[in-house]
């Protein structure tokens, strides 16, 4: 299985999910894992498995990972899987009750790597992750790694991998 975790990190907290799905893909695995910036179209090519990640940023991914996105030319992933993941501030922890409110309206990342993805011929496979951050630089909330392992191998197994 050739695989790439692509994602986006501000803090640190993104990396780690994206090294923790790595790892849990296992050794047998030809996995890259590659931060956005350093990304190119070459590395998509050939892939049974694409992980995308980002932060939340503004109900958004970061600002690097959507032109990236953006830039895949159409059918360019047709036949790749691909999960997705960000890390997010859950619904409780925001305050003041507005930025909840708008948070329930705008969503978080993982919605919209997803139709970037699919208007590209991905696969997404569902569900998407959503991994818990305490506050904007984090640190991730106690559990968040080992959930995230058993994201990506509960979506390792669901494709036959």
């Amino acid at each position: 299985m050739k695989a790439l975790v692509l994602y986006d990190s501000f803090f640190g907290n993104t990396e780690t999910i994206a090294q923790t799905i790595a790892a849990a893909l296992g050794s047998s695995a030809d996995v890259a894992v590659v931060k956005v910036g350093d990304a190119s179209l070459e590395q998509l090519k050939g892939l049974d498995v694409l992980f995308v990640g980002s932060p939340t940023r503004g109900f958004q991914p970061s600002e690097a990972m959507v032109p990236f996105l953006k830039s895949l030319p159409p059918g360019s992933l047709a036949g790749v899987k691909a999960g997705i993941f960000d890390t997010r501030i859950a619904l409780e922890d925001m305050k003041p009750a507005a930025l909840r409110f708008a948070a329930k309206i705008g969503g978080y990342a993982d919605k919209k790597i997803a139709a970037l993805l699919k208007s590209s011929g991905a696969e997404v496979i569902l569900p998407t992750g959503g991994f818990l951050v305490a506050k904007s630089e984090g640190p991730l909330k106690d559990g968040e790694v080992e959930r995230a392992e058993a994201w990506a191998k509960q979506i390792i197994a669901g494709m036959g991998l």
